[in-house]
């Protein structure tokens, strides 16, 4: 009897054992119904099966047999060509088992990071969505929502799933995202693909692969002065992790981003931060792909001046490669809302720039006006721009938000009048000017614009340490 259950015991562990090491065709969350692969490009489809299993990959809009074997780990990838934008189309991915995907369509695909401002929907309460939802009803605006998670070291997949545009889904996306993607949408007049991976709060640090700032001593620093917080990670990496890296095989067309706020009280190596960031986030996905960001709006921040010294490192940061920052500092109603109504606008003026620079739309003004150089002429400093060729204006009044310092470098209030894509400075105060400032304060909103709308970034001519100087607002 004893030989018998033994004998039971044994065949039943054994099967178990088998049962457990044969292993169906799986793929990653992100591969599934209803996605959109980027079009015209060599996508890797990708997912695990049983070691030396050969898997095909077989998508409807051309037929053709894509085989590959599972390596010794289980993990299989291949590279497939996609058509011009078009759909709906089906695949099948075949081992011991086969999948069928169904509904996928073929467009441009892009990724939506960032903090609170990139996460904010309808459903925090934005008026805009919900005048937006009677017309959300769009299947060719695909949603991917990465939910909040972190993990110490860089995973290979995440939850989620494809969602087809429609009221209720919209309601519960990033509004910055969707009005982004529906500007895409119209203008290209292909398939746009959404991927959420944002979360309110988080510093660019949890964002960034964590051996890009603990090999660096400014940035270990820097990241020590995060005050930890119940709701959201601090750590580096913990959301790059978790949250970029399982989906860096998907081919993308770009990357928007709306985060800041909660840097800047470590403005000073924030550049440095960012830049690592996106070159972390090219380098995993094996793409120079855009990455256009928005400049933190104005608000009033405990501290004087922490605002400006943010945007300033964001403004370097445009300076890099295949960069753009969007200017929204005309955008807010409430300097005490650090979570500004309209996002409408916001999107805009990032799709306006995607359209741009990267998808070769013509007479789309997309960069606001930016400090070139200045030259003093006597008691007034004239001030030169980039990007402002068809000249400025001030809407309401003279132009405000100047302020003009001498030797002694403290800053007074300036008149300013513009002639033509110039701007004379000047003070009474103050006869031998030697440095300007333009919106350098956490609230200011000014009044200055290119003719064709868009507001002119903040900016100083001097590299006095703020903390010796009050904050004008």
């Amino acid at each position: 009897m004893k030989n018998h259950i033994f004998f039971f015991l044994f065949g039943n562990l054994a099967l178990t054992l088998t049962c457990s090491i044969k292993a169906d065709v799986r793929l990653p969350s992100i591969i599934g119904d209803h996605m959109v692969l980027q079009k015209e490009s060599n996508v890797t489809i990708w997912g695990w099966a049983n070691p030396a299993e050969k898997v095909q990959v077989i998508p409807s809009w051309d037929d053709s047999i894509t085989e590959t074997s599972a390596d010794s780990g289980g993990s299989w990838s291949v590279s497939i060509l996609t058509p011009n934008a078009g759909g709906p189309y089906s695949m099948q991915v075949a081992g011991s088992n086969s999948i069928e995907l169904k509904d996928i369509l073929i467009g441009e695909v892009w990724v939506c990071g960032g903090q609170s401002n990139m996460e904010w929907s309808g459903n925090h309460g934005l008026q805009q969505c919900k005048d937006e939802a009677p017309n959300a009803n769009d299947p060719n605006i695909r949603f991917f929502h990465i939910p909040k998670t972190t993990a110490r070291f860089p995973q290979d997949r995440c939850e989620g799933s494809w969602e087809v545009c429609t009221p209720e889904e919209m309601m519960r996306f990033s509004a910055v995202g969707y009005f982004f993607g529906k500007q895409l949408r119209q203008k290209l007049g292909a398939p746009v693909g959404l991927i959420n991976s944002n979360w309110g709060g988080t510093p660019a640090e949890v964002w960034t692969p964590r051996e890009l700032v603990e090999s660096d001593s400014e940035l270990q620093v820097a990241a020590s002065q995060i005050q930890p917080f119940a709701w959201w990670p601090k750590d580096a990496g913990l959301c790059y992790n978790a949250m970029i890296h399982p989906i860096t095989s998907y081919r993308i067309a770009g990357a928007i981003w709306y985060q800041g706020e909660s840097n800047v009280d470590i403005a000073y190596a924030y550049e440095k931060l960012f830049t690592k960031m996106i070159g972390a986030w090219r380098t995993a996905w094996k793409q120079n792909f855009p990455f256009y960001f928005v400049q933190i709006a104005p608000y009033s921040y405990g501290k004087p001046s922490v605002c400006p010294l943010l945007r300033e490192a964001q403004t370097k940061s445009a300076s890099h490669p295949n960069t753009g920052m969007v200017v929204i500092s005309d955008l807010v109603d409430d300097v005490k809302n650090i979570h500004p109504n309209n996002k409408r606008d916001v999107s805009l003026r990032l799709a306006n720039y995607a359209l741009s620079a990267t998808y070769g739309h013509k007479n789309i003004p997309h960069r606001s006006p930016q400090y070139s150089r200045m030259e003093i002429e006597g008691q007034k400093i004239r001030v030169f721009f980039d990007n402002a060729e068809s000249g400025l204006v001030a809407r309401g009044g003279a132009p405000n938000e100047f302020y003009v310092a001498g030797e002694n470098g403290k800053f007074l209030p300036a008149s300013a009048t513009i002639d033509g894509s110039t701007v004379l400075v000047f003070t009474e105060k103050i006869t031998q000017p030697v440095a300007v400032r333009f919106g350098f304060s956490n609230t200011a909103i000014p009044n200055l614009f290119s003719n064709e709308g868009l507001p002119v970034n903040l900016f100083r001519t001097d590299q006095y340490l703020m903390s010796n100087l009050k904050d004008t607002h």
